[in-house]
């Protein structure tokens, strides 16, 4: 690590001279009566409530009390479960900000308003036992990493460094439990006693020591009864309450989403002592196994046409899929069976097949796959090392006729050879909510 630190003492010093230029003057910082909000609930919903600040002219920022939050001068928040709830607006300009808070009833339960799927993923939904345990997936390299914040032009993964399997034992790390609760969006930390910090904040933890694979380990309780809060737009971020964190802590308990899916939680976040840095933490469901990578689940070879077999697949992003009567039958596809996918309302949406077999592309070079597109757009392919997901090769095509069913490919006959062994689609690649897309027929040739 110490490596990585010095690379950067030039840009700090750069910081530390900007600091030394005269401070521009500020603004008048507003006033409790800018802060005050009006609200009503919905017209469709009296569980979904309708927020209006007064002064539409300040960035506006909303805690609905409920582990959830907004920013805009207007904005919807969301109340599953009766209640009552404590709404505060906080409104900004150059000169400060102001804050005022008002109480909301809520007078009954809603569970609908609950199966948002990112939600689902997180907790288990309303369907399961009401919260789901994460772990970090230790025995698996690439679960714990450092790169440089702003990520590179290869994208959010670790490229300095990344932990092989088990690489720290015996440092706090691996013990820990992570529980989300649907309801309340409550968060448990459980942490056996000890925690692994970063250096940088080993001052903060009464009775840290050294551990001789570099950082500290240090005691640490349970934090139990905070809450979780996801903010969905351009970038998910999770934010959990108090004194609690996920992984190894830097000093931030707000982390950005890279994926989210059933079976696995990847996550990024700065560090608190070094801004040039982006630390990256990946969980698994305590019920998952935990095998260098491996899983219980099928594994399939190319083709897959959906006609014979169903094939189990991994979604994220709140991407949904199910095989259907093909519902578009004619042209290029007269197939049977197809593939639907509603896309989740991440940009990154998709889902993902294990292969059997790892690709080799000496002979057969491309990935072709049949799509019917509800708009033109980009479809991207990504192969990746499920041992190692910090490995891949992703790349676009264009589908330029929507609504007809189409045939894209890619060449990937510059990928490794016997190193990937997962193939990850993306329909409607940069779009959130892209729409229904249906798929069939993917295959190498």
């Amino acid at each position: 690590m110490k490596t990585i630190k010095m690379l950067f003492l030039g840009v700090l010093g750069a910081f530390a001279l900007a600091g030394c230029e005269e401070e521009p003057s500020l603004g008048t910082p507003p006033t409790t009566a800018d802060a005050e909000f009006t609200y009503a609930p919905t017209a469709t919903n009296p569980n979904v409530i309708e927020f209006n600040a007064k002064n539409k002219d300040l960035i506006a920022k909303w805690d609905f009390g409920n582990g959830t939050t907004a920013e805009g001068p207007t904005v919807l928040g969301t109340f599953p479960l009766k209640g009552t709830y404590q709404v505060t607006l906080t409104v900004f300009n150059s000169g400060g900000s102001a804050s005022t808070t008002q109480t909301i009833t809520i007078a009954q339960d809603d569970a609908t308003l609950l199966n948002n799927p990112l939600y689902t993923l997180l907790t288990g939904g309303s369907a399961g036992k009401g919260y789901k345990t994460w772990v970090i997936d230790s025995t698996r390299d690439g679960h714990m990493g450092v790169g440089p914040n702003p990520s590179g032009a290869a994208g959010d993964y670790p490229e300095w460094w990344a932990a092989k399997k088990m690489d720290k034992s015996n440092t706090g790390l691996y013990n820990d439990q992570f529980r989300f609760h649907l309801k309340g969006f409550g968060f448990d930390q459980m942490t056996k006693g000890d925690v692994y910090v970063n250096t940088g904040q080993a001052g903060n933890f009464p009775g840290a020591t050294l551990n001789p694979k570099t950082d500290y380990t240090a005691p640490f309780a349970d934090q139990m009864g905070q809450t979780w809060t996801l903010t969905m737009g351009t970038d998910t971020t999770l934010t959990v309450s108090g004194k609690s964190f996920i992984g190894y802590y830097t000093g931030v308990n707000t982390y950005k989403v890279v994926r989210m899916s059933e079976n696995e939680l990847f996550l990024r976040y700065v560090d608190a002592s070094n801004s040039q840095l982006a630390w990256y933490i990946r969980l698994v469901p305590d019920t998952y196994p935990v095998d260098n990578g491996g899983s219980n689940d099928p594994t399939y070879t190319l083709p897959i046409d959906f006609e014979s077999v169903e094939p189990k697949s991994n979604t994220f992003g709140g991407s949904t899929v199910a095989v259907v009567n093909n519902p578009h039958s004619g042209g290029i596809n007269t197939s049977a069976k197809v593939l639907e996918t509603v896309h989740g309302n991440e940009t990154w949406a998709g889902f993902y097949f294990d292969m059997t077999n790892k690709f080799d592309f000496s002979s057969s070079k491309t990935i072709s796959v049949k799509v019917w597109a509800p708009a033109t757009g980009t479809f991207r392919i990504k192969l990746e090392n499920r041992d190692n997901t910090t490995e891949f090769v992703e790349k676009d095509v264009d589908v330029t006729v929507a609504n007809q069913w189409v045939e894209v490919s890619i060449d990937f006959s510059d990928a490794v050879a016997g190193k990937y062994g997962r193939l990850v689609l993306f329909p409607g690649w940069s779009v959130a909510n892209a729409g229904t897309f249906y798929v069939d027929d993917i295959k190498q040739k």
